[in-house]
């Protein structure tokens, strides 16, 4: 599995799981100027920002590890990007982070792991 593919199939995990726990996916693959934001979806009162980052080994670090400093604000910029170029500048949101751990070789199975709130 190449890194493209990696990244579809965790983020293609990352819905169905996010789906289950009632997030209702409003948009993938948002781009700007900024960055991009994986996937963009209402859960309960908030609009949520989330991350997705799939591995298939720890050899690198986690999932959670892979997010630097400067990710972190490339992310937050490209929120306030979105929620402005929407209309939203005072809507509740927040950003959540999926880890995908794919298992064996080639990936057959994966751990799938939402972390709420994760940049604040």
């Amino acid at each position: 599995m190449n890194k493209q593919e990696k990244g579809d199939a965790g983020e293609k995990l990352a819905c169905s799981a996010l789906k289950k726990k009632g997030y209702r996916i409003i948009e993938q693959n948002y781009r700007c100027r900024y960055g991009e934001i994986d996937i963009i979806a209402r859960h309960k009162d908030s609009l949520v920002f989330i991350e997705v980052r799939s591995k298939t080994g720890t050899s690198f670090g986690s999932p959670e590890e892979s997010i630097t400093s400067g990710k972190k604000q490339r992310l937050i910029s490209t929120a306030l990007d979105y929620l402005n170029a929407h209309g939203k500048p005072d809507e509740n949101w927040r950003f959540d982070f999926v880890a995908v751990r794919f298992k064996g070789s080639p990936a057959k199975h994966a751990d799938v792991e939402i972390l709420q709130n994760v940049i604040n």
